[in-house]
């Protein structure tokens, strides 16, 4: 199997800059969807576990790649309700 698919590559080379090109796509996206799976609290694989996970977001913390002039201030009335429904 291997070589057929060299012998293939060795009868047409123009197809080797588009293997690389789509190795490398993939590779990348197989790195990204890594990356944000272990850094971005937002991203959630087990619910059960913690069925509210906005609730341990940091708000004053930028969740965007890019944020321009955020300010973060709380509301008084969801604070409230946060502590009554606890």
């Amino acid at each position: 199997m291997y070589g057929g698919f060299f012998q293939l590559l060795k009868k047409k080379k123009e197809l080797i800059p588009l293997i690389g090109f789509v190795g490398c796509a993939a590779a990348g996206a197989v790195t990204a969807s890594i990356y944000f799976l272990l850094t971005k609290p937002d991203v959630i694989l087990n619910k059960s576990r913690n069925p509210e996970p906005w609730e341990l977001l940091d708000p004053s913390k930028p969740q965007k790649l890019i944020t321009i002039n955020q300010q973060w201030k709380p509301v008084e009335e969801l604070e409230l309700l946060k502590k009554l429904t606890k």
